[in-house]
């Protein structure tokens, strides 16, 4: 460059210079390369027996790619944020560390694609593989598990998933286009002026396919008012509307990815997918599988009022998993605070509640209350004599119900237990440990969507980034000595 002294800059070589390259490709692989580790990890797994396509060789035909290469390649991929097949197909041409993985493959990108939908079911079995060796290495604290779900959008748009209303609405404006184009012919066909008309060929190529769409979603609306499902997506079967955080976030087609991290590393010791946006009862599941995996015979868990449920706190308590669950307000609320339902006392031994103002409420009668049946208890002559029965309820028949549903001593009993100073820090520490992984997979890495479609696939994709989550962390615990993790790997 003109006026520039280039020799006061650090050198590099000459382009054309001749220079004696290493001739093994293993030498340009570090020792302590992460490449090594999955290469070590993936080497030990029986993929036959985890179910993987094409790990049973075949004697005639075309051989097949090895699937163990496969599997590095996109443990490798994930853990780099790279997860498009066609940039991994890029990647295994130019990227050194990927042709060490490959031993110099280069699978096609649709290859590479095909891997990932075939082998759903045996990606998630190598993440619970890769939990047993974190669990057998003393890699989990198996004191504290901490569950939360987080949604993250399907391949999808919102606007392919139609409810009953939502395809009406549709239909209304197909309805009334088609009405608007037919008058745009008849237009056509009573003028004879010289002015520019809408030309009929392109109105009718038009018409046509507003007829074909009102045809689906005739389809659509007799679909949904069986009452089957409330609904229906005609491009992600399994992809449902959900609200991506906080209530003033969009809403988007989504999956509702719930995880179990432990306190000891956060580390993800199971996780599950799902097309049901809400956690209500879903507490019992994770926690259960993820107590079996760390092979304990008691666990405690920490959840937000999200999965707030006496009957699944049964559950837990049957399972031995002791709950801290922030309290669910829900109910309604008294004109005056003072009489709100918490603030009446129940008497176990006399199946009794007595109010704010230490009258007696005996029993009196059960009903149904969406699929439960609740227990009434009230005392109408106090009630309708009492000087504050206006501060106690509205209600017109002029006293006051107060409702126990059968799961209220385990509400109860997690109530006591969040009440307490070790309730109170343990709460402290959930956002600390489950959204830790989200941060970093949704945030950093930046899968905030998924590329696969439908259940079973999307449960696939979750495996691997959560195994890529898994071992970037156990890797950055052995940062020190990673000889020592890809030889207690091996």
């Amino acid at each position: 460059m003109r006026g520039v002294n280039s020799m006061a800059y650090i050198q590099g070589e000459n382009r054309e210079q001749l220079t004696l390259m290493p001739m093994c490709l293993d030498d340009y692989i570090e020792p302590n390369n992460i490449c090594r580790v999955i290469a070590t990890f993936v080497n030990n797994l029986d993929l036959l027996e985890l179910g993987f396509k094409y790990a049973k060789t075949k004697t005639s035909g075309r051989p097949s790619y090895n699937p163990a290469r496969m599997l590095m390649l996109y443990i490798y991929g994930y853990m780099n944020r790279i997860r498009s097949s066609r940039r991994l197909d890029a990647e295994a041409r130019r990227n050194v560390e990927v042709m060490w993985l490959m031993e110099k493959l280069t699978p096609d990108d649709k290859t590479i694609s095909n891997f990932r939908k075939d082998n759903a079911k045996a990606l998630k079995n190598v993440f619970r593989i890769f939990n047993y060796w974190c669990n057998n290495n003393d890699l989990f604290g198996k004191e504290l598990l901490a569950i939360d779900g987080t949604k993250i959008r399907a391949n999808c748009s919102w606007k392919n998933i139609f409810t009953l209303d939502s395809a009406n609405k549709g239909l209304e404006k197909i309805n009334q286009n088609i009405n608007r184009y037919m008058d745009d012919l008849a237009s056509n066909d009573s003028t004879e002026c010289e002015e520019e008309q809408p030309n009929s060929d392109a109105v009718a190529k038009v018409l046509e396919n507003l007829n074909n769409k009102k045809v689906k979603l005739t389809e659509l609306i007799s679909e949904l008012e069986k009452g089957e499902f409330n609904e229906i997506s005609t491009v992600d079967p399994d992809a449902r509307i959900m609200r991506q955080g906080g209530d003033a976030r969009a809403r988007d087609a989504c999956y509702n990815v719930r995880t179990v991290v432990d306190s000891k590393y956060k580390l993800i010791v199971d996780f599950e997918t799902s097309t049901c946006a809400n956690d209500i009862a879903t507490l019992s599941r994770p926690a259960k599988s993820a107590k079996e995996i760390l092979g304990v015979n008691e666990i405690s868990v920490v959840a937000d009022s999200g999965f707030y449920d006496g009957a699944d706190a049964d559950r837990c308590k049957e399972n031995n998993i002791t709950c801290f669950i922030a309290k669910l307000k829900r109910g309604t609320k008294a004109p005056s605070e003072k009489y709100n339902h918490s603030n009446f006392k129940y008497d176990k031994i006399n199946d009794t509640y007595t109010c704010p103002q230490e009258v007696i409420l005996p029993f009196k009668y059960t009903k149904k209350v969406k699929e439960l049946v609740r227990r009434i208890y009230g005392n109408i002559d106090a009630c309708r004599a009492c000087s504050c029965r206006d501060l106690c309820t509205s209600q017109k028949r002029g006293w006051r119900e107060v409702q126990r549903n059968p799961h209220q001593d385990a509400e109860d009993e997690v109530d006591a237990r969040m009440a307490t100073l070790e309730g109170r820090r343990i709460m402290s520490e959930r956002k600390k440990l489950v959204e830790h992984p989200y941060g970093t997979i949704k945030k950093i890495w930046g899968y905030g969507c998924f590329l696969c479609r439908g259940l079973e696939k999307t449960t696939g994709e979750a495996s691997l980034i959560l195994l890529a989550y898994n071992l970037r962390r156990v890797a950055n615990i052995f940062t020190k000595n990673p000889i020592d993790l890809i030889n207690m790997l091996t």
